[in-house]
């Protein structure tokens, strides 16, 4: 079903029936475009039910894959590995954005920059807080998205009610270290071509094959394959050149660090020193085993889930 609504961008609503259950009623999807300064913003929504009184989270997703095809994948008879659906059970408005540079946004043809990102994710908080009149949102993001979230959070802690930082990058991080020696190409290439099979080196990059469905591996690599048809190196460039990018002591909201046991670009000994300086005395750090950088889609997602949605539903 298509229709078209009178705001001030076209939405295309999809509804996605789960099962024959109560338990498992309609949720909806939601095709957004915010506008600005020339770019064109692609959000996808998505929530059980009706939308209003709901609590709304926002995802900001890493420097692989747009918002959508991070947080709502959609893997033939395993339906449990979307992110944006799990939350629309629990109650939750959720939004996913592709920042500039992915996806079904403006690719500028100089690449993305994660200030640029930054301000891309402000007018989409901007625009679902309006959207939906209440005054904050939860906001988690993942990888690349950290800094970018980060940046957004030390700058706008006032449109923040919870965040959590997922596969959080730091200086030394082992992936960091292996794409230092390619500074040069993401610099004068602002985009690359990755084919189909470059989509799965990482769900094994320190990660145990029992971690990983293959189905799941497939779906994902195809799912990127089809709307990444040109991939922006500006993240890379930024996260080899000028980490640390977020300052723990300017995040004041209530936040939850959280990481796979696996995961190569996360791990104790680089961020406990960041979550130590975290201001807010209301703040959380998990680790789930059986899971990597990729821990969304592996063995470990459901209880990343469980400690997703508990955390933004505890009161502080």
């Amino acid at each position: 079903m298509y229709r078209k609504i009178g705001l001030s961008c076209i939405i295309g609503i999809f509804f996605i029936l789960f099962g024959n259950s109560l338990a498992s009623a309609e949720i909806t999807g939601v095709e957004h475009w915010v506008d600005y300064n020339g770019i064109k913003i692609y959000v996808w929504e998505k929530y059980q039910g009706e939308p209003s009184g709901k609590p709304v989270v926002v995802l900001a997703h890493g420097s692989a894959t747009a918002g959508r095809e991070s947080f709502d994948l959609q893997v033939p008879g395993k339906p449990s590995y979307s992110l944006m659906d799990f939350l629309a059970k629990q109650g939750f408005d959720v939004f996913a954005l592709d920042t500039r540079g992915f996806g079904r946004s403006t690719h500028p043809k100089d690449g993305v920059t994660t200030a640029q990102a930054s301000e891309d994710l402000n007018n989409v908080v901007d625009y679902a807080l309006k959207l939906r009149s209440v005054p904050k949102a939860n906001l988690l993001s993942w990888s690349w998205g950290t800094q970018y979230a980060g940046m957004f959070v030390m700058a706008h802690p006032e449109k923040v009610e919870k965040y959590i930082s997922y596969a959080q990058m730091h200086v030394n991080s082992p992936d960091i270290a292996r794409r230092r020696p390619k500074v040069e190409v993401f610099r004068n290439n602002p985009y690359i071509k990755i084919p189909e099979a470059g989509w799965k080196p990482r769900f094994y990059s320190m990660t145990p094959v029992a971690v990983n469905d293959p189905d799941v591996v497939d779906a994902y690599a195809k799912s990127a394959a089809k709307i990444e048809t040109q991939t922006a190196t500006g993240p890379q460039l930024d996260m080899c050149t000028i980490m640390p990018m977020v300052n723990p002591r300017l995040i004041t909201v209530p936040t939850m660090i959280i990481h796979g046991q696996y995961d190569d670009v996360a791990d104790l000994d680089g961020l406990l020193p960041f979550f130590r300086q975290l201001p807010n005395t209301y703040k959380c750090y998990v680790v789930i085993p059986d899971a990597g950088h990729m821990m969304m889609f592996q063995k470990g997602h459901l209880l990343f889930q469980h400690e997703v949605a508990s955390f933004f539903k505890a009161s502080d």
